[in-house]
């Protein structure tokens, strides 16, 4: 943490470097000594600190200054250190001063020009308000801060991509944080744009983009060679394209993965992942996400952040990935691992609530906000079932809104009984969700029987949605073969009347995870026929890169 400052205001510049030196003699081993020539500067001063984040232990302030006066300026600066200690100086004594300045801002103390000998006049009393202000202040987080409100979209996107980056923040609430509520109104945009990101350094972030944030956090958004050329890039950052870039970078190719929001894909939102080899207490998506990307990194695989592959061209011998911000990678081969787009539910009102109170996914960086509230889970696929146990750590009553007749079609097992056993989950089977409602926040839900058709109304607190996904393969509609669902066809699949299609050239028959382009492949939850697991998405990704070596034998 910052040392915490204590910050001397006087317009007599004799009286103020005496100050200075005097706190500086006795107190610069734990406190930051900084001094201010007017109001103004002290004011500006005081804003810039609260940005970085640094404490403000104690004001000594002139009280005759031209312009603003040293209670005048105490009344602004408490509104963002409001437990600071306060003193005021004068050049003689000012009962008046002295119980105004109590009244208006509860000064602390009260000391009079010159302070000589300071051992007896000025250090005695400010150690005992340090003292104060030491035992009853919590040391600030000394990182990146992000100022919102709780139930704003845009607030929602900041930490949902700052959580699946695994980048440490500390959320702060605007509507119940005064102190920086009033530092925020203080700048030139004030409430209008949320969220407000404080950076240790002091500067600011105004309801960035994820591509401005990442290039903020020094993530890696382009490739860093000093050729655009690869031997292998991966398009997708879920648990297929993490594996493919660790065995490909592991075995000699040069790999560059390319993700467009944060590495682990849907995987990476799974609070716990149970039935996974090798880890009998579970593991977490972000954690079995953060291991494999650091292993890719390892072994000297690039990864590319924030960046969208938009489209891809086959110039043969090479395949073109082309990214979102209009630059072009060449490779001998490119492996498509670009997962599942969630499904939208088309229930009225809930469009317009997304991001506040209604959540596609797990969106666990929001989980705690809902402690003690009633929370509705939709889907009963295994990420629905994994999103109410994780909610149930929080929620007070977490129920499963499930369209068919159970569970037992879509989820594990060992899912199912552990929903039996929470004493605060819930299922309502053959139930519909007919329509949200709610002023700027979720507030109630219209349930609808599937069956009848019969409605009822129910309040909620928050409503996060898992009802499967489609392919996310748009960006190679036209230059591969796909299923009438979008899912990639690779392999024997791709065989149509014993004959391959017109697009494979080359003479020989398509490798297991290789599309009809050759040189370009599928793997994971985008492929036709995967197992829409972690285990067989990693398989997949791992099993891919032997046929890359083969296929690059060929070119």
């Amino acid at each position: 943490m910052a040392k915490p400052v204590i910050l001397a205001v006087d317009d007599e510049p004799d009286v103020l470097n005496a100050i200075e030196r005097d706190l500086r003699h006795h107190f610069a081993q734990a406190y930051r000594v900084m001094k201010a020539g007017s109001a103004a500067l002290a004011l500006e001063a005081t804003r810039q600190l609260k940005q970085r984040g640094v404490p403000i232990a104690l004001f000594l302030v002139d009280e005759r200054m031209p312009g603003m006066s040293g209670t005048e300026f105490l009344v602004e600066a408490l509104k963002l250190y409001p437990d600071s200690r306060r003193v005021l100086l004068t050049a003689y004594a000012d009962t008046h001063t002295a119980i105004a300045g109590i009244n208006t801002v509860g000064l602390d103390y009260y000391l009079l020009k010159p302070w000589e000998p300071p051992e007896q006049r000025l250090y005695p009393a400010l150690d005992d308000l340090l003292l104060d202000w030491l035992a009853r202040v919590r040391p600030p987080f000394d990182g990146l801060r992000v100022a919102g409100t709780p139930l704003s979209a845009s607030s929602y996107a900041v930490k949902d991509f700052l959580s699946r980056n695994q980048v440490p923040y500390q959320w702060v609430d605007l509507e119940t944080d005064a102190t920086t509520r009033e530092l925020i109104l203080s700048m030139p945009e004030g409430m209008s744009r949320l969220p407000v990101l404080l950076f240790a350094d002091g500067t600011t972030m105004v309801q960035p983009t994820a591509r401005d944030l990442a290039d903020r956090l020094g993530m890696q958004t382009h490739a860093t060679g000093t050729t655009t050329f690869y031997d292998f890039i991966v398009v997708g950052g879920g648990p297929a394209g993490l594996a493919a870039a660790v065995y490909g970078a592991s075995e000699g190719l040069r790999t560059l993965l390319i993700e467009r929001h944060a590495p682990g894909g849907q995987a990476g939102t799974s609070s716990q992942i149970e039935n996974y080899l090798g880890f009998p207490n579970g593991i977490s998506g972000a954690d079995l996400a953060r291991r494999a990307t650091l292993q890719a990194r390892r072994f000297g695989a690039e990864l590319v952040s924030a960046q969208d592959v938009v489209a891809i061209r086959r110039v043969d011998p090479y395949r073109i990935a082309v990214l979102s911000d209009g630059s072009e990678i060449s490779a001998h081969a490119i492996l498509i691992a670009s997962g599942m787009l969630v499904r939208e539910l088309g229930a009225p009102g809930i469009a317009d609530l997304v991001g506040s109170g209604v959540y596609y996914g797990a969106a666990l960086s929001e989980a705690a906000m809902y402690r003690g509230k009633h929370v509705y889970v939709v889907g009963g696929a295994n990420s629905a079932g994994q999103g109410a146990m994780f909610f149930s750590r929080y929620a007070k009553q977490v129920t499963i809104v499930v369209r068919g007749p159970g569970l037992k079609a879509s989820m594990s097992r060992y899912l199912i009984d552990r929903i039996k056993d929470a004493m605060n989950v819930e299922v309502l089977s053959n139930t519909l969700i007919a329509s949200v409602h709610g002023q700027g926040r979720l507030e109630g839900i219209t349930l609808a029987d599937a069956g009848s058709g019969a409605t009822r109304e129910v309040a909620a607190d928050a409503m996060f949605i898992f009802i499967g996904s489609s392919p996310r393969t748009e960006v190679v509609a036209g230059l591969v073969e796909r299923d009438p669902q979008g899912f990639i066809l690779t392999g024997r699949d791709l065989l149509v009347d014993g004959q391959w299609p017109k697009t494979w050239t080359a003479n020989r028959d398509p490798f297991l995870l290789e599309t009809s382009v050759p040189g370009l492949f599928a793997a994971g939850d985008a492929r036709h026929g995967s197992g829409k697991r972690v285990a067989a998405a990693v398989g997949e990704g791992s099993a891919n890169v032997s046929m890359v070596h083969e296929y690059l034998e060929t070119v």
